[in-house]
């Protein structure tokens, strides 16, 4: 299986990647955080730094995603656990075109680029969303103390969970997402790898039609 980890800056998408992967004998993959050269200067100032930043996220997204669905775990049958998917990354640029982050022939362009990129792309057999109200996640990433997201604020996450609340859906016309409570999450992986297989299980036959698609 390819399993997606989706949600909020901050509710702990790369925590469960981790854990996740070593419960299920899985392969963990991980989106380019520390290597980011615009993350900084994005969260002091988007007006400046929006354009430039999704573009970044979205040709190493699509490096990461290729990589997945080429990797030979994958081609002979092992599983994959990804932190954030390359859909996902729609959800910010809409984002910032609507609250004037990005203009409209910026957003343009970065739609025709992930259009483009969209033939190439294979749909995660199953996405966790990890759903967290935007107060939680913004006790979360003050508590990690990550220097580049000193500048968020709480409006910016309130717009994402929208953003993120609209996603789940949408997705769930192209594969199988998996809704979870996060602000109390499972104290054993055990849990949510049941979980898993259980609506792997319920939807086994919807699986299969996807993966010839």
């Amino acid at each position: 299986m390819f399993i997606g980890v989706s949600g909020l800056i901050g509710v702990g998408k790369t925590s469960l990647t981790k854990v996740l992967a070593a419960s299920l004998g899985y392969k963990p993959c991980f989106e380019p955080v520390e290597e980011n050269p615009y993350l900084e200067d994005f969260y002091r100032d988007m007006n400046r730094w929006t354009f430039n930043m999704q573009l970044y996220l979205l040709a190493e997204r699509f490096r990461l995603h290729q990589e997945v669905i080429w990797d030979p775990c994958h081609q002979t049958g092992g599983g994959i656990v990804q932190d954030r998917t390359i859909y996902e990354d729609t959800i910010f640029a809409r984002m910032h075109r609507e609250d004037g982050l990005m203009d409209e022939r910026d957003y343009q362009v970065y739609i025709n680029h992930f259009s483009i990129m969209r033939r190439y792309l294979v749909y995660p057999d199953m996405i966790l969303y990890l759903r967290v109200k935007p107060e939680v996640a913004m006790a979360r990433i003050k508590k990690r103390g990550r220097d580049a997201e000193v500048g968020i604020e709480m409006p910016y996450l309130e717009r994402l969970f929208e953003g993120y609340e609209d996603f789940a859906d949408e997705m769930k016309r192209y594969t199988v997402v998996l809704e979870l409570d996060w602000e109390n999450s499972p104290s054993q992986a055990g849990e949510l790898v049941e979980a898993i297989f259980s609506e792997q299980r319920r939807n086994r036959k919807f699986l299969r039609s996807l993966r010839r698609i």
